[in-house]
């Protein structure tokens, strides 16, 4: 007899909706998963939306406050995919009233905000997940492998990508995501975040770093209304925008390798452009998040003029046999999503974690307070040792 758990997300926009189908999908690809999440509950403070997605997904109730979640008995594990500024004070309340908590990327405004929720994780005794989920793509983690190989040799300098327009129009709203208030950080904590854990899951720690950033849009129009994703509002009251749109940052990591990691989200022309390079003394391997099921790596001994090959991922990489039968099978972004909440929900089945955790993001989050305290200062940052 496999055991209920009871669901609640917090948060309805888009990520919202991203881990209720993942919760509703995890059983069919992982049929061996020893816990069954139900859907008990959904909160968001926008009328209407909570009931929508009730009726929509199958939540068995829908509330406008979320602190009646905290309270719920039926409620074992949280998704938390509230707006950044909200992370802090959900994290805690959810661990000190001994749920579980899958928490989207950054967790909070700063390394503080995330310090104090793994503390609250950690004391309670609960299981934790962060929603950095392109570390869970079957060829990233068959890049990380073969990289602790030692095929590719010692690993020497290291570039991260992330690339999109999501931000570029003119147009685009002002929402909580510009503030540093509500959204922190701008491009650090929504991009530069999955390339700080990409960087330090590939590579191991950073030590220290030097960071420039940028705004390009510097001015917005403010939405009429309640919005969702990165809606457009021409024609509202202009305000600023607080938080950075780009940032370039060079790395040095504790084993001695170099990199550069490079976000920006007003990048006309690019769409989901995410990716890396790492190279070694031996060899190469690339990985660009547009074709996600496959790696382009060079090995063998010849340094100069080694050919590069495309390796296609398959059932023996990371949970790709979950999804497809063979190798060059497509998988998409919200399959990565499928992989999170089962290794979430294994998490708390077996009491043990799997998958990135809040020490992850703690360890994350202090390289974005490191990217702007660098920035302002214009010098090196060294990061807190492990």
């Amino acid at each position: 007899m496999v055991d209920a758990l009871g669901i609640a997300v917090i948060g309805f926009g888009w990520m919202g909706r991203v881990h209720t189908q993942a919760y509703s999908r995890v059983r069919h690809h992982f049929p061996q998963l020893p816990v069954r999440p139900e859907l008990v509950t959904v909160a968001e403070d926008v009328p209407g939306r909570a009931e929508e997605a009730a009726e929509r997904y199958g939540f068995a109730t829908a509330t406008r406050d979320w602190r009646e979640v905290a309270a719920d008995p039926r409620v074992h594990a949280v998704s938390i995919t509230a707006p950044n500024f909200l992370h802090r004070e959900i994290g805690v309340a959810m661990a000190e009233a001994g749920k579980h908590v899958w928490v989207e990327k950054p967790v909070g405004l700063s390394g503080e905000d995330a310090r104090a929720v793994a503390d609250a994780v950690a004391k309670a005794g609960v299981q934790s997940a962060v929603g950095f989920n392109y570390r869970c793509a079957p060829a990233v983690e068959a890049a990380r492998d073969l990289i602790a190989s030692g095929e590719l040799g010692a690993v020497t300098h290291v570039r991260v990508r992330l690339f999109s327009d999501y931000a570029a129009h003119p147009d685009g709203a002002l929402t909580w995501r510009y503030e540093r208030a509500r959204g922190g950080s701008g491009v650090l904590g929504d991009l530069a975040s999955h390339g700080a854990d990409l960087a330090r899951f590939l590579v191991g720690d950073i030590a220290s770093l030097a960071a420039d950033t940028a705004v390009f849009v510097p001015e917005r129009a403010r939405p009429a209304g309640a919005t969702a994703g990165h809606a457009l509002a021409s024609g509202g009251e202009p305000g600023p925008v607080e938080n950075e749109d780009y940032v370039n940052c060079l790395l040095r990591f504790a084993s001695g390798a170099r990199g550069v990691l490079e976000a920006c989200r007003v990048s006309v022309g690019e769409q989901n452009n995410y990716g890396f390079e790492v190279h070694g003394t031996r060899g190469a391997v690339f990985w660009d998040f547009r074709r996600m099921n496959e790696l382009r790596v060079s090995r063998g001994t010849t340094y100069q003029d080694q050919p590069v090959s495309t390796v296609y991922v398959g059932p023996g990489d990371g949970e790709f046999a979950a999804f497809q039968p063979g190798a060059a099978n497509a998988m998409g972004y919200d399959d990565l999503k499928v992989i999170e909440a089962y290794r979430f929900l294994r998490s708390v089945a077996e009491g043990e974690p799997y998958g990135a955790t809040l020490a992850d993001a703690v360890r994350a989050a202090a390289a974005l307070d490191a990217m702007a305290e660098s920035a302002e200062r214009r010098g090196w940052v060294d990061l807190p040792a492990t």
